[in-house]
């Protein structure tokens, strides 16, 4: 299990209760229901009721309202939000309204992925709008300014507000994780992309975009690993609060000898620093795997057939299901390696299969070659790669489910590698239930060779299964090298002390025998269950809570990063400096809301 190194008394963890006092100073009141904190401004629900939360609610929407100083005017103010008569725009000044109406557009420009010049577009549109609509509020345009380099500025000044809060959390980080991400790009430069996910002394988890990387300027394993330094350095986190490292399979990664998770882990070898836990299967599960399993070169071939159909093939209706989605992943632009990568999709492939009757006589009608759909051992690995990738794609939906935890994800990978074990039995008998695609091909083969009595080789089949169990085995090793800790911080109630190391066993036989602790932890979910958990009576427990909880328990805010690069690949393949970028993917993939109050401030004493 993990040591846990010595640390300050923390403090006494904070109440879990709404406390009247908060009406006055953060705006907000108690809900019927009694959970959490309701906001008398945007009626939105603060879920938590930790001080820090409703505190951060209220700095990041709702700060124009500090204006209202005295005890007297906070009080009238309450009243008129519990009336209704106070808005937003009663509060801010026109040129308040302005900044910020400048900014939100800006802000939505960048989520959907438009390029700089759109918000000239914008405008005009709003222009007309309010020409013909509303002509006498014309005038509220006068203040907004969408032009490209204005544009720039403040999607810039966004991620710098950003990055700022996400520097504030990372400083209270009791430990913390980063994913490696060197393949998610699909534009004309290669980029790492860095994400951390820490957790502080209240369970909180924070997951982030820390950096990206040019790889053409940083393409030594060695200026990769300064960057990344010089990247915590700049968070203010040390390489002694480091728990885990979740990357991609490429060698770049994970080299044996040259490989950059090798450089992180010889750098964080001190007495004061963890054991860094290293998994590499997590990121782009499907897109890897099917490297493995595609025997064939299945993939290449589809991916020919696709940019016929969109070429020639545009107009049937039995391609429109295959055309819409396709369009809907990455645009009406074909880029090859982004088409590949949608190809080798669990989802994408069972549609094609489904389809490849009508793909074939497509085929024939445009003169193109169909070899393929008369080669047994093409179409039985065509089948076969459909339901193996099927099946990763069910385990990378499981992992794609945050807030569960690396105990409930790892329990995801073990329950998979149990159906691989299944799957090599099934092939071995030639017991096709588990693999409805191949087993359909092998039926409509037996039909067109009835005479012949060996339709497939399951060795062919076994070897692949071998190799994905061997991949699975080698990145998740780390994950089982803390099992004990996992299963420790997953069911700590049911764990035996006898088989916990003897350093922990006096606090777990604490735990089990409090019966309040148990009640809490029935009906509390794991986060909120070690958050109250006093870490004076159970620093080691706790400890082990923290490292826990900073692992990568799923590949969310990872896909979430690709999924924005693949649908706006055109214009972030256009000519973009590494900084804006950056911008780009923090504000595309964070989860904290921009301090809209100290922009304003920022642009308007600026002034551009």
């Amino acid at each position: 299990m993990w040591m846990t190194p010595k640390r300050s008394k923390m403090e006494v963890d904070e109440a879990l209760v709404f406390r009247p006092e908060w009406t006055q100073r953060y705006l907000v009141v108690e809900p019927p229901e009694g959970n959490g904190a309701l906001c008398l401004v945007c009626h939105r629900l603060v879920a938590s009721t930790r001080e820090r939360d409703v505190r951060r609610h209220y700095e990041a929407e709702h700060e124009f309202y500090e204006r209202y100083v005295t005890e007297e005017e906070r009080a009238a103010l309450v009243e008129r939000l519990r009336q209704g008569d106070v808005s937003i725009a009663d509060v801010l000044t026109p040129e308040e309204k302005a900044a910020r109406a400048g900014l939100g557009l800006c802000r939505l420009l960048a989520l959907k992925g438009r390029g700089w010049g759109e918000g000239d577009f914008v405008y005009q549109c709003m222009e007309v709008f309010l020409r013909e609509v509303l002509p006498d509020q014309i005038g509220v345009l006068e203040g907004i300014d969408l032009s490209p380099e204005i544009t720039r500025q403040r999607i810039l000044s966004i991620d710098n507000n950003l990055r700022s809060q996400l520097f504030n959390r990372a400083r209270n980080f009791r430990a913390y994780s980063l994913a490696l991400d060197d393949q998610a790009f699909v534009a004309y430069e290669n980029y790492l992309l860095v994400f951390i996910r820490g957790v502080d002394s209240d369970l909180e988890v924070q997951e982030d975009l820390l950096t990206i990387i040019n790889l053409t300027h940083h393409f030594s394993v060695g200026a990769l690993m300064s960057a990344i330094l010089e990247a915590l350095q700049t968070a203010g986190l040390s390489l002694q609060r480091m728990v885990g490292l979740t990357t991609t399979h490429t060698l770049r990664m994970i080299g044996e000898n040259s490989g950059l998770v090798s450089y992180m882990r010889e750098k964080a070898v001190s007495p004061n620093c963890w054991n860094v836990i290293h998994y590499s299967g997590f990121l782009h599960l499907e897109l890897l795997s099917s490297y493995d399993v595609d025997v064939n070169q299945i993939v290449n071939t589809i991916s020919e057939w696709i940019v016929m159909i969109k070429t020639r093939g545009v107009r049937r209706p039995e391609f429109q299901p295959l055309l819409t989605e396709s369009e809907s992943e990455h645009g009406e632009r074909i880029n090859g390696r982004c088409l590949n990568n949608w190809l080798r999709r669990g989802k994408t492939l069972k549609l094609i299969f489904s389809l490849r009757k009508e793909i074939e006589a497509f085929l024939v009608s445009v003169g193109a070659t169909t070899v393929h759909f008369t080669d047994k051992q093409w179409l039985c690995d065509f089948g076969f790669l459909v339901d193996i990738m099927d099946h990763l794609r069910e385990l990378s939906e499981e992992l794609q489910v945050s807030g569960v935890f690396a105990a409930t994800a790892f329990d995801h990978i073990c329950t998979f590698e149990g159906k691989l074990n299944l799957f090599q039995r099934q092939i071995e008998e030639q017991d096709l239930t588990d693999f409805p695609a191949f087993s359909e091909v092998v039926d409509e083969l037996k039909q067109q060779f009835k005479e012949d009595q060996k339709i497939f080789e399951p060795d062919r089949y076994q070897m692949v299964i071998c190799r994905l169990q061997k991949d699975f085995e080698r990145h998740f090793k780390d994950l089982r090298f803390i099992k004990k800790d996992l299963e420790l911080f997953a069911n700590p109630f049911n764990f035996k002390p006898e088989y916990a190391p003897i350093s922990v066993r006096v606090e777990l036989t604490k735990l089990q025998a409090n019966t309040n602790l148990w009640n809490e932890y029935r009906v509390k979910d794991l986060g909120q269950f070690y958050a109250g958990l006093p870490s004076e009576t159970y620093p080691i427990i706790k400890g082990v809570a923290y490292k826990v909880a900073s692992l990568f328990d799923s590949n969310q805010i990872c896909d979430k990063a690709f999924a924005y690069l693949t649908r706006n690949q055109h214009t972030l393949s256009q000519p973009l400096t590494d900084e804006h970028l950056q911008a780009l993917f923090r504000v595309a993939t964070t989860e904290m809301d921009p301090r809209w109050d100290d922009l304003m401030r920022e642009r308007i004493e600026s002034n551009p």
